[in-house]
């Protein structure tokens, strides 16, 4: 056969089984791609069931949430409202906490002690156990031989034993006696300030109630003694002017203002319609003063207060708004800023409350530029404080001034007394000058003249007592204030030469 040929077919079957293993793998690839997909349709079908069972639930599960919301809200609040009480309950909480932590660790203490203990009765239970049986194994074997002779001895042993086990019972006794000192002292601390709490919270509750108690007494004398002012104030009228004019003595006086030095009360005077008595009579630097009423009625405005309904309250107001108006118009026909020289060109209406004036002026709200025009100025304890203050101040300033003055004149009068007592100066430093001059004149000469011619007397030889005669030394003369300039000037070794 040709050998084309033959490497021609084997070239062909060659292609057949790489065609048919390059066809096998692919089939199988796409097999286990096919089981793939199968696989994921079966997943995605469970997983939209389970969506879809979900999907169900959504609504109850929203409920759930809304509330769980709702409870978690109520929880909230109720937690905001407890913070306080939490905080107050936090220290005997953690009081407490400490107390139990404490009787715990007593508890377990005491319970190994017990358990201690019982081991140790047990313990002992034994070894008498074990003497009594070596007791009766004694007296089984020595019975016989030792007889009576044993029954001394006998007693002797059990005797020392049973000694021996008081003792031990004492110890033990002792023993948790002293161990149990501490737990009781605690138990007792605890119980002692537990009593201690419980009797001041007995204590504080007694001293709340009896507060309480005391200020029912005290707002009840305080309602009883309004109801007397009140009556007081509607039925004496002089009463009533009395406390306007306390009122307003209060004000003047808090401001700084003193009676009979500052201002004057019931100052009265002559005019062609009678006696005027204004209620205070300021005085301000300059001469001038400023006069002040305080008569004004408040019985409408009492009605109005104690009204047991509105139209009945607005009735009493409108007849308070008219007695001001009234009283505003008299103090305008009495004109008393022209019967007190220097005084300004209005009087003040003092109206011994803020409220008083306020409701007026709710219902006749011209009442202030009526007032104006007839040259009254409304003031209540507040405007009135104002100017009392301002007064004071003026006061203060004058005082200050005339401090000046005086001031002024005193340093004057010392500058004329320091030139005089200068002069006087100057001539005893004069003077001073001249009697050292003589002095140290009349020293040379005596020197000179007189010493020179005693000194002969020892040298002749005559007895002239132990006593020298020494010459007597000038006296240095004060330097002027130019020669001390020019000594302290020169320099330090001319000094020292």
């Amino acid at each position: 056969m040709d050998p084309l040929v033959i490497v021609a077919i084997a070239a062909a079957f060659a292609g057949v089984a790489a065609g048919w293993l390059l066809g096998s793998r692919l089939a199988a690839t796409l097999r286990r791609e096919r089981d793939a997909a199968v696989e994921n349709h079966r997943s995605a079908v469970a997983d939209l069931a389970v969506a879809e069972e979900r999907a169900k639930q959504l609504p109850a599960l929203q409920e759930q949430l809304h509330a769980l919301t709702a409870e978690r809200n109520t929880a909230l609040q109720e937690t905001a409202a407890l913070r306080p009480v939490a905080a107050r309950v936090a220290p005997l909480e953690a009081e407490i906490a400490t107390l139990r932590a404490e009787r715990q660790q007593l508890a377990e203490a005491k319970a190994a002690f017990e358990k201690g203990e019982e081991e140790r009765r047990r313990a002992y239970e034994e070894q008498l156990a074990n003497l009594k049986d070596l007791e009766t194994k004694v007296e089984t074997r020595f019975g016989e031989l030792a007889g009576k002779a044993l029954e001394g001895a006998h007693d002797s042993f059990l005797k020392r034993a049973e000694e021996r086990f008081k003792h031990s019972e004492q110890l033990a006794s002792n023993g948790l006696k002293a161990l149990l000192q501490p737990v009781n002292e605690r138990l007792q601390r605890y119980e002692e300030g537990v009593a201690k709490v419980e009797a001041e919270r007995r204590d504080a509750f007694g001293n709340l109630v009896g507060l309480i108690e005391s200020m029912r007494v005290g707002q009840e004398k305080v309602s009883a003694e309004a109801a007397k002012l009140v009556n007081s104030l509607r039925n004496a009228p002089k009463s009533r002017g009395r406390w306007g004019e306390q009122q307003l003595k209060n004000v003047l006086e808090t401001c700084g203002l003193t009676e009979n030095c500052d201002f004057q009360t019931e100052v009265s005077v002559e005019s062609e319609d009678g006696r005027l008595r204004p209620d205070v009579i300021i005085r301000i630097p300059g001469g001038r003063t400023l006069i002040i009423d305080a008569k004004v009625s408040l019985n409408a405005y009492q009605d109005a207060f104690g009204a047991v309904d509105e139209a009945e309250r607005n009735i009493g107001l409108a007849a308070h708004a008219a007695a001001m108006r009234a009283h505003v118009t008299t103090l305008g026909n009495k004109a008393y800023q022209n019967q007190f020289g220097n005084s300004p060109d209005y009087v003040i209406m003092f109206v011994p409350g803020e409220h008083f004036l306020s409701a007026a002026l709710e219902h006749d709200p011209s009442l202030w530029d009526y007032a104006f025009d007839r040259k009254v100025l409304l003031a209540t304890p507040t405007n009135l404080i104002a100017i009392a203050r301002s007064v004071a101040s003026v006061w203060q300033q004058e005082a200050l001034a005339k401090n000046a003055r005086d001031i002024a004149l005193l340093g004057k009068e010392l500058y004329d007394r320091l030139a005089k007592v200068g002069e006087d100066l100057r001539r005893v430093g004069t003077g001073l000058n001249s009697a050292v001059t003589n002095f140290n004149t009349f020293t040379n000469s005596f020197n000179s003249r007189l010493v020179s011619t005693g000194r002969k007397f020892r040298e002749l030889n005559i007895e002239t007592g132990s006593r020298e005669l020494d010459d007597v030394p000038k006296v240095e003369a004060l330097a002027s204030a130019g020669e001390v300039a020019m000594i302290e000037a020169r320099p330090i070794d001319e000094a020292a030469e």
